[in-house]
């Protein structure tokens, strides 16, 4: 970004440069200008013209690197397993529309999302009650927020805070540890949630993989360590 801004200052500098070299020639001196250039739009006009649609073009491109960074920031993330996040759900219902906070199938959070719609979870008839009757009404569709109204069985980010009140309550839904942002375990215990797991069977493959790599790592530190130390000695 610091050198796209500035390509746009030295773009600035030149269009004032040009501008005025082109308005002090127009008022040199009119009269020697060929009668038909008369006919032509204004040498400062024409400048102009050309200068902001080429610095129009600049800042077009980066409209569009900074939407295309937006749109990968909101697809990045991890999971509460350590790994890259999974698509929770992409057409909820049959609606169409992706869940998460982006509307884009991901339980992804970011600085906008105060209310970390980070769980993935599988709702119930009992939890969309329970939640209707701590104001949280998940049931009714919601137009203007591309919300399109939960019923049993479908596939929700709910919100972090939320699902650890459903909780204590007594009522929280089950989950799927791939598909839940890593920002969760700010407010849940990855111990708790894997007792809601729906998925526990595909996590449990993820964590003996990891082990698995983490072993290896930590046995080849060993051997350089080890090697190491005979070197000096």
């Amino acid at each position: 970004m610091m050198l796209a801004l500035l390509s746009h200052l030295f773009l600035l500098l030149s269009i004032s440069v040009a501008i005025l070299s082109a308005t002090i020639i127009s008022a040199w001196s009119p009269s020697r200008l060929h009668p038909s250039m008369h006919r032509h739009s204004h040498p400062v006009a024409s400048l102009q013209g050309a200068f902001h649609r080429r610095f129009m073009a600049y800042n077009d491109v980066d409209d569009e690197e900074d939407a295309q960074q937006e749109t990968s920031a909101k697809h990045s993330g991890y999971n509460v397993l350590g790994t890259e996040l999974s698509c929770c759900c992409s057409n909820v219902g049959g609606s169409g529309i992706g869940t998460g906070f982006y509307r884009n199938g991901f339980c992804s959070t970011g600085d906008m999302d105060l209310g970390r719609h980070t769980v993935c979870v599988q709702v119930t008839d009992a939890f969309l009650q329970y939640s209707k009757s701590v104001g949280n009404d998940l049931s009714t569709p919601m137009p203007q927020y591309n919300f399109p109204g939960l019923k049993d069985g479908d596939i929700w980010c709910l919100c972090a805070q939320r699902w650890a009140q459903a909780y204590n309550a007594g009522k929280a839904p089950r989950l799927f540890l791939k598909s839940t942002h890593e920002k969760t375990l700010d407010y849940v215990p990855l111990e708790v949630l894997k007792v809601f797991a729906l998925d526990m069977e595909e996590a449990n493959a993820v964590e003996n993989e990891l082990n698995a790599q983490r072993s290896q790592l930590n046995a080849l530190f060993n051997k350089g360590v080890e090697e190491d130390n005979e070197s000096f000695q």
